[in-house]
């Protein structure tokens, strides 16, 4: 599956698979997650992952048509076999680069626009401000095997109603954690009285990317730096935490010699927009998720701190 995903960015320009489903297939994953596979013949043409059913959401994933094997209908029966997997629930489905080809099979498949996920980008070769923060908090960097369980409960908390970030488990922070480009040095974590009140995750690709693929890159020559994760206590939310949180990971990477950042957020999350468009971030790619609702019910949105 991930060289065939592998296949996909290099003809696409952009990776079909999120990290949390290359994780899954690379460590496995939740059992309750579903995989499926569109063979011709002895050749693995198609896959598609459903991640754990979520009884007000339904469940989401992504798929992927290898380029070899496009124009076929392939796309449109892999997308249809999503839905035989449900009853009555909703299936979201993440298309990464807005491409018109994924938006036409959407449109064939039934399945309507609901979200959209903005990649943002900015130049660290200029200036980056001194992060301040609030009174009587400091800052300190991630210690592994000491900091685990109050991470998760503070990203619990500063994501609760995020339909994917806040989920995390021991688990999915242990993969991270084993990943080669981990280093906590470059994970910043804010405390106030001796409590977890906000973090500034930063991760380096050892090449420009605009979405992962197979391996940690889709392309490019130069590595870039990227605001992972930034979250925030809901008791610290409107003191500045979140902005000098971001200025301290900014800062880091532009030591590190990172000549660009780039970070994702909910294209519907004006504040964060804002927030990151005041520190130099521009628009540069979309990502589109895709419902197919038989109840024809809300879909959820993105909660960036």
């Amino acid at each position: 599956m991930l060289s065939l995903a592998s296949a996909a960015a290099g003809a696409d320009g952009v990776g079909p698979l999120s990290e949390q489903v290359r994780l899954h297939l690379r460590y496995g994953g939740d059992p309750a997650a579903r995989n499926l596979l569109l063979r011709l013949g002895q050749d693995l043409a198609g896959y598609a992952h459903l991640g754990p059913e979520d009884p007000a959401e339904g469940r989401s994933g992504e798929l992927v048509i290898h380029p070899a094997h496009r124009r076929r209908g392939l796309g449109l029966a892999l997308a249809l076999a999503t839905l035989t997997q449900e009853s009555a629930l909703p299936v979201r489905l993440w298309a990464h680069g807005d491409l018109p080809a994924a938006a036409r099979l959407a449109t064939a498949a039934g399945f309507r626009r609901t979200r959209v996920l903005w990649q943002m980008w900015r130049s660290l070769r200029d200036s980056v401000a001194e992060p301040r923060l609030p009174p009587a908090v400091s800052l300190r960097t991630f210690l592994p095997g000491q900091d685990e369980d109050d991470w998760l409960a503070l990203n619990a908390r500063a994501f609760a109603s995020h339909p994917e970030q806040g989920r995390w488990t021991r688990a999915d922070l242990a993969h991270r954690e084993a990943a080669a480009w981990f280093d906590p040095d470059g994970f910043f974590l804010a405390e106030r009285g001796g409590h977890l009140s906000g973090f500034h995750w930063t991760k380096i690709h050892e090449t420009a990317t605009g979405r992962d693929a197979a391996g940690d890159s889709s392309g490019g020559t130069e590595p870039v730096g990227e605001v992972y994760v930034v979250g925030v206590d809901p008791a610290e939310q409107g003191t500045g935490l979140g902005r000098a949180l971001t200025l301290a990971g900014l800062r880091y990477l532009q030591d590190r010699g990172m000549p660009a950042v780039m970070l994702y957020v909910d294209g519907e999350n004006a504040a964060a927009i804002r927030l990151y468009g005041s520190l130099g971030f521009a628009h540069s790619a979309t990502d589109v998720m895709y419902t197919h609702d038989p109840a024809g019910g809300p879909s959820g949105h993105r909660a960036d701190a």
